[in-house]
């Protein structure tokens, strides 16, 4: 290794053999190794994502992460393809919020192989001007096929509508106008400005060893120069709107529902308890909103609560699906869920429920080479660190009924409660007060 590539920097983890090393020219490399595996899975991460987009590049993120795979200044895209099949490998990519990841898993014997491709894809694109106009027909084929989806029309109508005028509001995808705007030169500015080593994050995990993985990577990614980062928002703490949309379609057969409120960011300290909470409220088939509105009363085939965290703002809301006649009923339901969760303190029984189904969540979510690839790129994007298994464990397990309750009346405000319905609604009409719980 040279000495204008050097490490710079590198820390270990006892709990987990987990390694980081920052190259010279500002990439981190992150490596976890699981020498009872015979896979490696690595990820190159972007730690920015679709909300640090310009308005008039919005989707240009997700774009790129298409626009990679079309071809490399010395690979065509069949051959891509060819080369990853040929050693079994699962090549892939995600475009977020918050982030862009670009993905291989493979034997622990083709790991140059795969990471050669990887490099390539990410370092070399070749963006040629056939290949954009081509992949621009096929993201507006993708933006019209979600909008025929109803479930993700109403998560992105709530979601537009709840961060509005603000770029958590915007669609990952972009628009039809922003799409069709991209020309080659944006998409080879944009690539410029946001593929610099100190906006990368190269995270592995699998049969590997730090030093020797590290090597390999260094030749790869060492010629990346340092180009400085496009700015990130900064904006706190983004506004949300309580809004009440109730978007008409009539050709749906079913009205989807979407009602959330404002929630904790994903690094706040309550986070441990907020996941405690959705558990209870939707996270599952023993949760209340599942048992209440299918089980007891049928209301619905499909009904859950989530959580949507992201570094300065996140959301709890509650999806369903029902016909018409039913919505009315289960929106009092749900609303009737939030209000008991406010006034009665959940029991041991169901605290200790909610706590194992997580811990059993975490743990077995940590079982493959991939998703400790991703656990620790995130971790360390978001803070810094990495926390053992014991130490997420011991946070569950610390979280009390009296916290879930105090939770529970800071966000389960009316006046908070935004809400999107979706559907051949009729006449159908919903004011703030009829969202009291």
């Amino acid at each position: 290794m040279s000495a204008e590539t050097a490490i710079i920097e590198s820390s270990a983890s006892p709990a987990r053999n987990i390694r980081k090393t920052i190259l010279a020219n500002g990439m981190m490399v992150l490596t976890e190794s699981m020498p009872h595996m015979r896979s490696v899975s690595m990820g190159a991460w972007l730690n920015s994502g679709s909300r640090d987009e310009a308005a008039e590049e919005n989707g240009i993120s997700h774009f790129v992460e298409h626009m990679v795979f079309k071809g490399t200044t010395t690979r065509s895209a069949q051959d891509i393809a060819r080369e990853v099949d040929s050693i079994g490998g699962n090549l892939d990519a995600f475009t977020g919020k918050e982030s862009v990841c670009f993905n291989i898993k493979v034997l622990d014997e083709n790991m140059p192989a795969a990471l050669d491709v990887l490099s390539d894809l990410v370092l070399h694109p070749s963006f040629s001007k056939a290949d954009l106009e081509r992949e621009q027909g096929v993201i507006l084929e993708e933006i019209k096929m979600d909008e025929d989806n109803p479930d993700y029309l109403v998560h992105e109508t709530f979601t537009q509508n709840f961060w509005k005028n603000h770029p958590l509001g915007r669609p990952i995808l972009g628009t039809v106008k922003t799409v069709s705007s991209f020309d080659q030169q944006t998409v080879i500015d944009f690539h410029k400005r946001r593929f610099t080593p100190e906006n990368l994050v190269f995270s592995a995990a699998g049969h590997l060893q730090h030093d020797e993985f590290l090597e390999i990577v260094e030749k790869k990614f060492g010629e990346l120069r340092p180009g400085g980062v496009a700015a990130v928002d900064e904006e706190t703490h983004p506004a949300t709107t309580a809004h009440i949309t109730l978007k008409k379609k009539r050709s749906l057969e079913q009205v989807q529902m979407c009602l959330g409120v404002p929630a904790p960011a994903l690094g706040d300290p309550s986070r441990f308890a907020l996941n405690v909470l959705n558990s209870m409220l939707g996270g599952g088939m023993s949760s209340r909103l599942f048992q209440s509105i299918r089980e007891d009363e049928g209301l619905a085939y499909s009904i859950y609560s989530e959580l949507s965290p992201f570094r300065d703002s996140g959301s709890l809301s509650v999806y369903a699906g029902m016909s018409l006649d039913k919505t009315e009923r289960v929106l009092q339901l749900t609303l009737k869920e939030l209000r008991r969760l406010k006034e009665q303190a959940v029991t041991d029984a169901e605290l200790k429920r909610a706590k194992d189904q997580m811990k059993s969540n975490i743990v077995l979510g940590l079982e493959s080479s991939s998703s400790r690839m991703s656990n620790l790129a995130r971790q360390q994007m978001y803070f810094g660190r990495f926390f053992t298994v014991a130490e997420v464990v011991g946070e569950i397990d610390r979280v009390s009924a009296k916290e879930v309750q105090r939770l529970a009346n800071e966000l389960f405000r009316p006046e908070l409660i935004a809400l999107t319905l979706l559907g051949n609604l009729g006449a159908m009409k919903i004011g703030r007060g009829d969202l009291v719980c």
